[in-house]
């Protein structure tokens, strides 16, 4: 009865028809990731269609499938061109900086306060640490111009309390980058290091436990334990900012830099904008910006192959 009870039973799914079957078992949980599917179809793409005008000389009156094929004009316009080294150079360089300022913060501030055992203090440094991130960043930059005034500016005043001169920040192309990183630090460190926190409170209490038994302090217990626990995401959050190596956001660098200091602040981005919106040349813009994205995309693939060869972690 067994045999014959057994043989009546519906074979398992494979292959296409389990991923249906699964898909179908699990409708409701998967309606949760429709708004996000949506907007990944409509913004990232559909818009690679109009990709292809990077290789044509783009006319509003022709459109794109009537515009003249001109293959790798606009590319050779932007590296012969003089400002293709420039805003190279500036995107790497305050990527750069932000790897290496901006990044290994995060990670020590979560460290710093996994230490801490009083709840509500806790609690109120994770709060007050979160709150720049959402602050509109025409606030923020709007915030660094009164802080840095050579007039009313609380750093200026402190300058001149020491007999110096006043420093006009905002317009000195030696200070941008130094303003924008010391400002990306300040608006995302708490929010930076959520990920990290979260990764910290799913880490055994035993470990800890032992290791104190055994005669660790707390530096100890940062170090062998809490560090070593987190590395896998330490690693991946690594190789994702690697991967965006090239992209630096034009809204912040648009609020913050001026004619006087483009020698330092113009990047990729606000250079496809002013080629691309205000001068109308769309095809060099996506040109510019396709180069951008491949870049991306090669610095990307490095980074998760060398994190995957030397490393247990990696994207895939």
């Amino acid at each position: 009865m067994i045999t014959a009870a057994t043989s009546l039973q519906k074979p398992k799914p494979t292959g296409i028809k389990k991923v249906l079957h699964d898909v179908w078992a699990s409708r409701w949980l998967q309606l949760l990731i429709l708004p996000g599917l949506i907007y990944f179809i409509i913004f990232k793409y559909i818009p690679i269609y109009g990709v292809q005008i990077a290789f044509k000389d783009y006319k509003l009156r022709d459109g794109i499938t009537g515009s003249a094929w001109v293959g790798l004009k606009h590319f050779k316009n932007f590296f012969t061109g003089p400002y293709a080294y420039r805003v190279i150079r500036n995107t790497l360089l305050l990527n750069f900086y932000n790897l290496i300022f901006g990044f290994p913060l995060p990670i020590l501030f979560a460290l710093l306060l996994n230490e801490v055992k009083q709840v509500f203090f806790k609690k109120f440094v994770q709060t007050v640490s979160y709150l720049p991130h959402f602050i509109s960043t025409a606030a923020v930059i709007g915030i660094l111009v009164m802080m840095v005034s050579p007039g009313s500016g609380i750093v200026n005043k402190i300058i001149t309390m020491f007999g110096a001169e006043p420093i006009y920040f905002m317009i000195e192309p030696g200070w941008f980058r130094t303003l924008y990183v010391i400002s990306g630090i300040w608006t995302g460190l708490g929010w930076g290091a959520i990920i990290y926190i979260a990764a910290l409170s799913a880490v055994d209490q035993g470990l800890y436990e032992a290791a104190a038994i055994d005669g660790a302090n707390r530096f100890h217990l940062m170090f062998h334990i809490s560090l070593p626990s987190i590395m896998g995401t330490v690693v991946v959050m690594f190789i994702l900012r690697v991967g965006s190596m090239m992209s630096v956001g034009s809204e912040k660098v648009l609020l913050m830099y001026n004619e006087l200091t483009y020698e330092t602040a113009d990047v990729i981005s606000t250079y496809v904008y002013r080629r691309g919106l205000e001068h109308s040349e769309y095809s060099f813009s996506t040109a510019v910006e396709m180069f951008n994205s491949i870049v991306n995309i090669i610095f990307l693939w490095v980074a998760n192959s060398l994190s995957r060869k030397f490393t247990e972690s990696s994207l895939w």
